[in-house]
Formats: structure tokens, sequence, C-alpha cells
């Protein structure tokens, strides 16, 4: 593991979280630099309890983790001290109003009372909170407690902020509200985070590297840039007959292809240009009707990381 300095935020070593019989974190290593970190992964794949590990609000069964320099279940003071956390379901006081419930947990993390409330409005602003601040808490919609939580978990000024599923519930307009915010704590004031989701699009348009958890164990990790590039040549081509032997041509070539339920014929041909599939149609003497790029090669990484899962076991 590092050694406390600025080249890693977390650190996870072998790291296994048993409920019961049931292994909801399965040898889990890696460590992960500073940055904007995506935690993908379907409903139950054990991000939250990833999360919850580090936050030493699960015991680890096994293994061990290093949190900004400080090591998980030793140094919880410390660690506290220096991140922030918002969970998935809501973590207010009942009866309290806005900006009171901020300045109390800007207290509890060691702030004075002047200096608390003075954080709590400037975070407040920060997340777009206007006189509703003024509120109780238990009268505002799902948009607003999720910028409360958001305010909550920087008031003291975190190195890092766990983000647990921050856009459930939210309207298309209130989830890009808050990934605009989210966004911001890294590019503008040097604020990591983790943002754990099972949406795609929500890490894909926040976070420049992805770890791709699936049934407790880390499937993937790397920098979005890198994943993105290695699906440049995935296709899929319309042509109008003879598409089992297209796919057999391209997988005797050693390249993945498969025919699609649409009629398609999806391929992955291994290169940043179309000269290399457009030759193969070309000597086959099999015009194609169009040649569709893939779309969304993000997504195929994950799903093909799912299966990939599932296949192990």
């Amino acid at each position: 593991m590092a050694d406390g300095g600025n080249q890693f935020i977390i650190e996870a070593k072998n790291l296994c979280k048993r409920f019961g019989r049931q292994l909801a974190l399965n040898d889990v290593t890696l460590d992960v630099p500073p940055g904007a970190i995506g935690l993908l992964g379907p409903n139950g794949a054990g991000k939250s309890t990833f999360i919850k590990c580090l936050l030493q609000l699960q015991p680890i069964t096994t293994g061990g983790a290093r949190l900004l320099g400080r090591e998980v279940g030793r140094e919880g003071r410390e660690i506290r001290k220096l991140v922030g956390y918002t969970p998935e379901q809501d973590c207010h006081i009942p009866g309290m109003v806005g900006c009171e419930y901020v300045t109390y947990c800007a207290r509890l993390c060691g702030l004075p009372f002047q200096a608390a409330r003075q954080r709590a409005h400037e975070m407040l602003d920060f997340v777009g909170m206007g006189q509703e601040r003024y509120r109780k808490v238990d009268t505002y919609s799902t948009g607003m407690r999720q910028r409360l939580k958001l305010a909550q978990a920087i008031v003291h000024g975190p190195k890092i902020v766990f983000l647990d599923e921050p856009t459930n519930g939210l309207d298309p307009k209130g989830r890009a509200q808050i990934l605009e915010l989210i966004g911001r704590l890294w590019t503008e004031h040097g604020i990591s985070i983790v943002l754990s989701s099972h949406l795609l699009p929500d890490v894909d348009r926040v976070c420049d590297r992805i770890v791709v958890i699936g049934k407790g164990r880390v499937l993937v990790h790397d920098t979005l840039a890198n994943l993105k590039a290695r699906r440049v040549g995935a296709a899929e081509v319309i042509v109008p007959e003879r598409q089992h032997e297209l796919v057999e041509n391209c997988r005797q070539r050693g390249w993945e292809a498969e025919l699609m339920t649409n009629g398609h014929v999806k391929i992955d041909h291994q290169s940043d240009r179309l000269n290399p599939l457009l030759q193969v149609l070309d000597e086959m003497k099999l015009p194609p009707l169009e040649i569709i790029p893939a779309a969304n090669a993000l997504e195929e990484m994950f799903v093909q990381a799912l299966r990939t899962a599932d296949a192990a076991d």
C-alpha cells in the first residue's frame, strides 16, 4: 500500500466483508488516485457495503484498507475529519430547519458555532438553496433533500466525498443540476468524489475514472478515456443476406461477432478505421446497407463486465 502521501486516496488489500454466510465483498484489491471516481454496478453489487467498510460504518471481515493514507479501523477519528458522506437514504433530523441541520453537522465536525453557521450558509448557497433553508426539512422535496445532503457532506471542507446514489428520485432537470454541482467539487474545489451509482450516464457525465463492482468483486478499474478507447473498433453492420456467414468469417479472423435480435451483425473489428471491415465485406461480395459505429462504448464495457462475472459463477 501507499505510504500515506497523495498518490492514492483509497487503498484496499484483499478486503472481504461477510454477513453470516453471504460474501458481500470478495477479495477487493485496488489503489485509487485523487479525482472524480465512479463506483459503478447494479443494485446489490456491493457498492454501498464497500463505502461503509471504508468509513467504518461496517467492520471489515478480513483484509484491510487505507483512506487518504490512514488505516481504516485504527485511525477512524482522523479519517472522519477529512471525509464527507451522503448516504443513499435520507439522513436529516425530523423537526429541524435546513440551515440548523447543516450548522449542526458542522458543529459535529468540530467547528465553533459562529464558524459553523457561516459555513453552513455558504454551502447552502453553493448547492443552490435559497429561502428554503429556513423551512423544516420534513417539508422538502426530494431534490431539496439531495441538495441538503450534499451541503452537510462538504460543510467541514473534506478532502474526499462519498456520494451514494445522489440522484435517486430526481426528475431529469433535478438530476442534471445535482450532477453539475457534484462535478464542480473536483473541477473547481479539488475535492475528490466517489460517486456510487447503478446509472451509467451519471458516472459518464461526472467521473474521469471508473471502478465496476459486480457480485462483490472489482471487475474493471481504469480511466474513463481508456475504457472508451477499448471499444473504438465496434460497429453494427446491416446486410441484406448471409448474416451468419459474415459472423463466421469475422470470427475466423479473431474478431468478436454476433447476430443481434434486430438482424444486425455486431462486429468488433479492432481498428479505429472501417477499412478492415470494408475489406471483408468486399471479399465476400456483400455490400452493406449500412454500417453503424458503436453508439455507447462505455455501456458495452459495463454489460460485458457483468456477463463475465455471471459466467465466473
